[in-house]
């Protein structure tokens, strides 16, 4: 979001004296290009940022670095604290810099962002499923990522791993920490641990420099990927009738397809999962509405589910 991207220049117009184009650009993982239109997008928007020229120059805020925000307006300030108020079980720290941003703003915008924050409840579990809260480690690994240091962490049964932390992800209820182990290259893909199956995790004193080319959301969208390929290695065509398409597209998510009409009908799908037993145990209760016409093994996989019942409540 730029309206985002623009309260962080702005923040970090406000922590130095002086920036260049290039700094800014850094600090917020954008271009060059985009962090000048960004300082000029601040300027016309009535933010006091100036540039000075010449080879100590820079950007600067008039009257030095001090916290400010009326540089934005009500409509950016009821979004930005309707985001803020989201954060559900975060840390201390957190509602304590919420607090001070409420401050900092303009009286006659407080008053509305205080509403903002209390607008919206967030539960990222759905119906029927338990709300996990953020892990307790989040804040650890959040603060080694800011300081770019080296974190040894304890995952599952292992023995503890020396790794550097790139970014953490959160998909539905669960985290997940983006990191290169030790003695990986910058260029190897980094790897995904769930937070929750972390029994400990250490900052230790050892910096590591990020790659300036990184990007988080890249690295998460190609993460995703290979574990939607994964998750989808098992697949089946399965004709739905018509009532029970929709129920059987949102229950199955990014692993089922509409093929398109069938002559009788019903409706083809391509449904995927890791394996042909997860797939055909997802697919059994859907005997009534659906019927699975390939391949050989998934089917003989619910043959064989079908008959485990049949003996169970005979």
């Amino acid at each position: 979001m730029r309206a985002d991207r623009l309260l962080r220049a702005l923040f970090v117009l406000q922590s130095r004296e002086m920036v260049t184009a290039a700094e800014l650009a850094a600090e917020l993982e954008v271009s060059l290009a985009t962090a000048r239109r960004d300082l000029e997008a601040l300027a016309s928007a009535g933010v006091p940022v100036y540039p000075q020229r010449g080879r100590a120059g820079g950007w600067s805020l008039l009257g030095g670095a001090r916290t400010d925000l009326s540089g934005l307006t009500e409509p950016e300030t009821t979004a930005l604290f309707s985001l803020l108020g989201q954060t559900r079980g975060a840390p201390a720290e957190a509602a304590d810099a919420i607090r001070k941003l409420l401050r900092a703003l303009p009286a006659t915008f407080r008053e509305g962002a205080e509403r903002a924050i209390g607008s919206v409840v967030r539960e990222d579990a759905p119906w029927g499923e338990r709300d996990a809260t953020p892990p307790e480690l989040l804040p650890t690994l959040q603060l080694a990522i800011a300081q770019q240091r080296v974190v040894s962490i304890a995952y599952g049964d292992a023995d503890p791993v020396d790794v550097a932390p790139l970014g953490v992800a959160a998909k539905g209820p669960r985290w997940y920490l983006l990191a290169h182990r030790r003695g990986m290259g910058r260029h190897e893909q980094p790897r995904l641990y769930r937070l929750d199956r972390m029994r400990s995790a250490t900052v230790i004193d050892e910096t590591v420099a990020r790659d300036p080319a990184f990007n988080l959301d890249e690295a998460w969208r190609q993460a995703s990927e290979r574990i939607e390929a994964l998750r989808g290695s098992a697949s089946a065509t399965v004709r739905v009738e018509p009532h029970a398409v929709e129920a059987l597209l949102s229950r199955f998510g990014a692993q089922a397809t509409d093929l398109g009409p069938a002559p009788d009908g019903r409706t083809v799908v391509d449904a995927r999962a890791h394996t042909v037993q997860a797939l055909a145990e997802q697919l059994a209760g859907w005997a009534e509405v659906a019927e699975v016409t390939g391949p050989t093994e998934v089917r003989a996989e619910l043959a064989r589910l079908g008959g485990v019942l049949v003996e169970r409540y005979r």
